[in-house]
């Protein structure tokens, strides 16, 4: 017997499940929180010395894993932190406990918490939640997105030298010179270039008309899955460099007016590793 998948019960209990760790998050963030033995304090490293790992990562991402399998034992799940469950529904929860845990760490009200769902493998719901300011990004595929529960669209700019255009940096010193001087030559061409700490509100901020437009090197799938849905359902071409699919190499995020122009200024950082 097949049994039917309601991607919008998927959603409301990813937003659940988000706004619960939300709560855990903000519980950890008074003054002395960031003091060697904290939860904030850095346990770990990654992929640098300066991409960290804290204990509330670890406690956000158990918290999560804990209340969604716990409501569907069956699925899989995918997070940042290392949980990997292959599940046997067809459903994966693609799971960020912290985006933006540098800035969770100095006390900067720029994180989020990410929940991409797959059915199948592709991206049919997902939930961005910053804890900070309450603000929740959702969408449905095929069903357009909102925030705090009311559609959004991205922004109508048709000349990329007017566009406010996001973007992130690695954590290893190579490709972030790289990536300096790609932005350094972007710059003169728009309007300006923000860098918030937060690829997953990033672009929701494309979603919102906050951002005209977005790009970056080195996503994972926890970073993309829900924030890219949502900016695609809110009117964004999401794609990669030369054609490909977004993806670590590169994402854009932007209005169909803007996306060749900004892919042209940028597409040459998928070579770069």
């Amino acid at each position: 017997m097949t049994v039917r998948i309601d991607a919008a019960d998927l959603l409301d209990l990813a937003e659940r499940a988000a706004r619960a760790a939300g709560d855990l998050l903000r519980t950890r963030t008074d003054t002395e929180s960031m003091a060697p033995g904290s939860e904030v304090a850095v346990l770990d490293t990654k992929t640098s010395p300066t991409d960290v790992v804290t204990a509330m990562d670890k406690a956000s991402e158990r918290l999560l894993r804990e209340t969604l399998l716990g409501a569907r034992p069956d699925d899989g799940f995918l997070g940042e932190e290392g949980a990997d469950d292959t599940g046997a529904s067809g459903v994966r929860w693609v799971v960020d406990p912290i985006d933006g845990t540098v800035n969770y760490l100095y006390g900067i009200p720029q994180y989020a918490v990410s929940i991409g769902v797959e059915v199948d493998g592709l991206v049919v719901a997902g939930v961005v939640h910053n804890p900070v300011s309450g603000e929740t990004w959702t969408a449905l595929r095929g069903r357009g997105a909102r925030l705090d529960g009311r559609p959004i669209a991205v922004s109508t700019l048709t000349d990329v030298s007017f566009a406010l255009v996001g973007t992130g940096f690695g954590y290893a010193a190579s490709r972030r010179a790289r990536q300096a001087e790609v932005a350094a030559e972007l710059l003169p061409q728009v309007r300006d270039v923000r860098r918030m700490g937060s690829a997953a509100i990033d672009l929701c901020f494309v979603a919102s008309g906050r951002f005209d437009a977005y790009y970056e090197q080195g996503l994972n799938p926890w970073d993309l899955a829900a924030g890219g849905l949502i900016a695609a359902e809110a009117g964004a071409v999401v794609g990669g460099a030369y054609g490909a699919a977004a993806g670590v190499d590169l994402v854009i995020a932007a209005p169909p007016a803007l996306f060749e122009a900004l892919h042209d200024r940028v597409a040459r950082l998928s070579a770069t590793g």
